[in-house]
């Protein structure tokens, strides 16, 4: 049973059945209950708002009889089929404030997220026929029924329960190895341990890289067009963005040296074009005499 966090600041003035069941129905009707999952229970609802059980179980009988609520013999309550959605416009009832002390985020913002430029994907994408949307997987190429089976054999049994630990300053040794012996050297990678960094993807490496390498006088040369995700990480730090037109050999270079260079060789985004043998030693070349950096996000490796 999912273990619900109701508050009431009881009016002394107000009955305590109408109090908890104005609660109760403001929770209903703002989608706070999950479908199919019992109600906290009348001793355990009295025992969290320090009323009687009695008080309770008369509230919840009453919504019983107005149809909030289903009664299911030794279950207990569950939210009646007509709200297992909220209500459309039903207000969340939100904490009690004193205006004049809150917060003033607006003024606190150091950037409107909002206000940057990024790529938006149209409401029900997945059913269109070709959708046209990159980083999103094929669910009906998907193996899942190999994932639930390497699933299944990691959480059966007697396992190394080292996977589930927090090693504070490393990633999970397991992983670690996995990755430098099976899916690197397909790639032509060869890497030791402590030269490897597990993220949460891409976004977040590129931002580790902002905050740790980049500030308003480094220039960072970007395919045109390219991840625009990566544009907006690269402006936290004020970075000069200079832009590079793409081909159908790849990223075409200019005379401006840069500091570092985003690039996407094997499947450009959004044009899809995979970066030529004699670009790519182009651009190593041209890293090397500028004594410059090559982050290569290389997303669709099929790996």
């Amino acid at each position: 049973m999912i273990r619900h966090l109701l508050h009431v600041d009881f009016d002394p003035r107000r009955g305590l059945q109408e109090q908890v069941r104005e609660t109760l129905i403001n929770a209903i009707l703002s989608g706070f209950f999950a479908a199919d999952t019992p109600l906290p229970s009348c001793r355990q609802l009295a025992s969290q708002l320090r009323v009687s059980r009695n008080t309770t179980a008369l509230v919840f009988e009453s919504l019983v009889n107005e149809g909030y609520l289903i009664s299911r013999p030794r279950s207990g309550f569950y939210l009646h089929p007509d709200y297992a959605q909220p209500a459309a416009g039903a207000a969340v009832q939100s904490a009690p404030q004193d205006e004049a002390a809150a917060p003033r985020w607006g003024a606190r913002l150091q950037m409107t997220p909002s206000q940057q430029e990024s790529i938006l994907k149209p409401a029900g994408w997945m059913n269109y026929r070709y959708p046209f949307i990159y980083g999103q997987p094929d669910t009906r190429q998907f193996p899942l029924a190999t994932w639930r089976s390497a699933a299944n054999w990691l959480h059966g049994g007697v396992r190394d329960p080292a996977w589930v630990v927090d090693h504070v300053d490393q990633d999970v040794p397991m992983l670690i190895e996995q990755i430098r012996t099976r899916v690197l050297p397909k790639r032509g990678i060869v890497a030791a341990a402590d030269e490897i960094l597990i993220t949460l993807g891409s976004q977040n490496a590129l931002y580790l890289l902002t905050r740790l390498l980049m500030s308003s006088a480094t220039r960072v040369g970007v395919e045109n067009p390219c991840f625009r995700e990566a544009i907006n990480t690269f402006l936290l730090a004020d970075a000069d963005i200079v832009p590079h037109p793409v081909d159908d050999e790849g990223i075409v270079l200019n005379e401006a040296p840069c500091d570092y260079y985003y690039v996407t060789p094997g499947h450009q985004v959004p044009t899809g074009v995979a970066m030529s043998k004699a670009r790519r030693s182009q651009l190593l070349e041209y890293a090397a005499r500028h004594d410059a950096v090559i982050v290569e996000d290389d997303y669709d490796s099929g790996e």
